[in-house]
């Protein structure tokens, strides 16, 4: 034999079919015309792909090793380093050795998942502080009841394509300096899946799947808060040919309150009382989350204290407790009195020594315009 296709590709003779293909992709790589147009490497680019041609067949291995003709094994060929009737799996391996296997070949299924949806569902504080269940209304594919998702018309089935014979893509010879080069793309007429439906189901025009209302009970868990959505597996798009079909997602989205404002776990409200019961105290009724209860408000509250409800809030989602219920108190000062009042205002205010009074000053925040000025005159 003149040529050692073994030390064409620099492996042993005891190699395996992996270490042989190993070694041409390395090869083929490095050497390949569009990568080094270089004419004594297209050269040595055909050598190793006679050898690979070779050395990768089996039949025409063990022809090699006994000393014979390989090209002989399998009735001819393209010749050393020819793309000839045996070549064509070569090719394939020159395009895996640049793009890897990526690239799935035969016919593509007609059944794919279907695609995940996504409803928005409004609750009151009520509901999203204590967990509630929801009866919601859900448009989405569903797999035709006329075809059962096989996409023919009762009583006819899909038929193997008679362009591509079921492969899902047809393939092209054409010919270049290193010889015959076949490529492959899917089949125009069955568009890939190697069947074509010639009596698509008159229901689902052979989708395999139809449109269809219905009705879901959904579990709303306690603390749940705007944005949080509820993953419902398998309630989602059914697929094309009646795949599988995605997940629902139901974003939740709270309607505000009238009385309440909800900051994460914590509930404030604003409660307004009058100088005088904020000066003796009293108590305000409130309608919380639990029912009917009495605000204390102590003797000397003022405007802008809180009065903290612990365990009145919002359920923690994660864990076990609840949040606060803060009240917020407004003092309301009088803006109008008629004589009687101010003639007892004064008199308190005599008894308090509060005719004239000084008041109490704090240090404040500067007005844009003064810490201008103090910038400019280096203060």
């Amino acid at each position: 034999m003149a040529t050692d296709y073994y030390a064409v590709l620099g492996v042993r003779r005891d190699a395996s079919q992996d270490e042989i293909k190993k070694a041409f992709r390395r090869l083929a790589r490095e050497l390949h015309p569009d990568v080094n147009p270089d004419p004594k490497t297209q050269e040595r680019f055909k050598e190793i792909n006679a050898a690979y041609e070779v050395l990768s067949d089996p039949q025409k291995k063990q022809v090699y090793d006994l000393g014979g003709d390989p090209l002989s094994a399998s009735g001819g060929g393209g010749g050393a380093g020819g793309f000839g009737a045996g070549g064509f799996g070569n090719f394939s391996d020159i395009m895996d050795a640049f793009f890897g296997n990526a690239a799935q070949r035969g016919p593509r299924s007609r059944t794919r998942r279907g695609q995940d949806a996504m409803i928005r569902l409004e609750i009151d504080l009520n509901e999203a502080a204590f967990g509630t269940t929801k009866d919601i209304q859900v448009d989405t594919a569903v797999v035709c009841n006329t075809c059962s998702g096989e996409g023919a018309a009762p009583g006819t089935s899909a038929q193997t394509c008679d362009m591509c014979r079921g492969r899902g893509e047809v393939s092209q010879v054409t010919r270049s300096f290193l010889g015959q080069v076949m490529t492959s793309r899917p089949c125009p007429q069955c568009q890939g899946f190697g069947t074509v439906v010639p009596t698509p189901c008159p229901e689902c025009a052979g989708d395999g799947r139809i449109r269809s209302r219905r009705t879901l009970t959904v579990k709303i868990p306690a603390g749940v808060d705007n944005g949080t959505r509820i993953q419902l597996a398998g309630e989602g798009e059914v697929g094309p040919g009646g795949g599988p079909p995605g997940d629902l997602y139901v974003e939740i989205h709270e309607l505000p309150h009238a009385v309440f404002q909800r900051r994460g776990d914590d509930l404030h409200c604003t409660v307004t009382v009058p100088m005088t019961a904020a000066a003796l105290g009293t108590k305000c009724p409130l309608e919380t989350l639990d029912g009917l209860e009495d605000i204390d408000i102590r003797p000397g509250t003022q405007s802008g204290q809180s009065v903290p409800l612990h365990g009145r809030g919002i359920t923690h989602l994660r864990g076990g407790g609840r949040g606060d219920l803060i009240v917020h108190v407004e003092v309301m000062t009088p803006s109008k009195l008629d004589a009687e009042q101010e003639r007892l205002l004064r008199e308190l205010s005599k008894l308090r020594g509060e005719e004239r009074p000084l008041g109490q000053f704090q240090p404040g925040q500067q007005g844009l315009f003064s810490r201008l000025k103090d910038a400019f005159n280096g203060r």
